[in-house]
């Protein structure tokens, strides 16, 4: 018998991210998260986007394994090479979760960095310490509509990193701009962010 899928939950800014990207004409969409096939196949019909998907996940889960942690701020930095100023939007998920403050400052820069003028961005913080018995685990979100995702969980190499404060968030991804921030009773922080216009 195969298991029920997962009950649909509210990503209150999705809505938001998703309109920002309707206004642009065949968008670049930069994903940070796993391959999930129905999300690009929403993205590719729903708004006509080319999708670059970029699984950080993976990346960290590959310096743990390789003791190789403290190099992830150097490789972050170059990780885009190949994506440059052309991003209308981002997909950060939870990545910078399982980041620590070198390593999420060095992604940050070079999101702001690929992000076309007006360009946006979306992602969540936790806002509390992770459990010190908490399971090691990421989450693989997968698009319902407009406003919902299915979360689905799955091993991860290490857990989730202290939370990041609020005032190293902003700063960190200057000049781009939190435009709302909505603190979820999960605590949970969903961030819309957006590149000022040229």
């Amino acid at each position: 018998m195969t298991p029920a899928a997962p009950a649909a939950v509210p990503y209150k800014a999705l809505p938001k991210f998703l309109a920002a990207l309707r206004t642009k004409s065949q968008p670049v969409l930069l994903d940070l998260g796993p391959v999930v096939g129905s999300n690009l196949t929403f993205f590719g019909e729903q708004l006509g986007c080319k999708v670059y998907v970029e699984d950080l996940y993976a990346d960290v889960d590959q310096h743990v394994r390789a003791g190789t942690v403290e190099a992830l701020p150097a490789f972050l930095s170059t990780r885009f090479d190949r994506i440059d100023g052309g991003v209308d939007g981002v997909l950060c998920w939870d990545v910078f979760d399982f980041l620590d403050k070198p390593a999420a400052q060095a992604l940050a820069a070079q999101l702001s960095r690929v992000m076309r003028p007006d360009a946006v961005a979306l992602a969540s913080f936790a806002t509390t310490p992770a459990s010190p018995d908490a399971e090691a685990v990421y989450t693989r979100r997968t698009i319902v509509d407009d406003a919902s995702v299915r979360l689905r969980t799955y091993p991860a190499a290490q857990g989730r990193r202290l939370p990041l404060l609020n005032g190293d968030i902003i700063r960190m991804f200057e000049p781009v701009r939190v435009v709302e921030q909505l603190l979820l009773k999960t605590n949970v922080r969903e961030v819309f962010f957006r590149k000022p216009g040229a």
